[in-house]
């Protein structure tokens, strides 16, 4: 597959980017899933558990999806926020400079 990114828009490759890291992420849980899933099998094929051979029962896998940014930074687009916790130091500095949050929402 192959893109022109040369001819994407600012706001296309963001979203571009965004997607990609939100693939990447999902495609890391179904490999570790898919590799849990092999060695209880292996375990099991010779009448073992995995919490009998390590002593630790499997971790449950979250299904918690993770809260999307809902602010970006004007001059570093890799730099969010997603609107819970502490705010970041660029947030502190532009509402101390009288800028209103709202100018940073995605």
């Amino acid at each position: 597959m192959k893109f022109d990114l040369d001819a994407l828009s600012r706001t296309e490759l963001e979203k571009l980017r965004i997607n990609v890291e939100k693939a990447l992420s999902n495609l890391g849980e179904r490999e570790r899933n898919a590799a849990l899933q092999a060695a209880e099998q292996a375990a099991k094929a010779h009448g073992f558990s995995l919490k009998d051979l390590t002593g630790v029962a499997p971790a449950k896998v979250k299904n918690r999806a993770k809260n999307p940014p809902k602010y970006r930074h004007p001059e570093n687009p890799s730099a969010t926020w997603t609107g819970r916790g502490r705010k970041p130091q660029w947030i502190r500095d532009a509402e101390s400079a009288g800028i209103d949050i709202a100018t940073f929402a995605i």
